[in-house]
């Protein structure tokens, strides 16, 4: 059987693992909220270059009809 000295002594090394994972999990949580406003950002500009592409791609294919392709094809 365990001495109460032991106990209190496991019950200490407990509650700093315990603080200690606290922190590290906040800093995590802060971490990822960053890097979700950066992914929703760059999600938003992937879609905007998507359709800029949508939006330009046909008039190339207008222009690719009326010029007809060189001779050598």
């Amino acid at each position: 059987m365990k001495s109460t000295d032991e106990i209190t002594q496991a019950i200490e090394t407990l509650e700093t693992r315990n603080a200690f994972q606290d922190d590290v999990i906040e800093k995590l949580n802060h971490e990822l909220s960053i890097h979700q406003g950066q992914i929703a950002e760059l999600k938003q500009q992937v879609a905007l270059l998507a359709n800029r592409l949508k939006e330009n791609t046909p008039d190339q294919q207008g222009k690719e009809e009326i010029e007809p392709p060189p001779p050598h094809y």
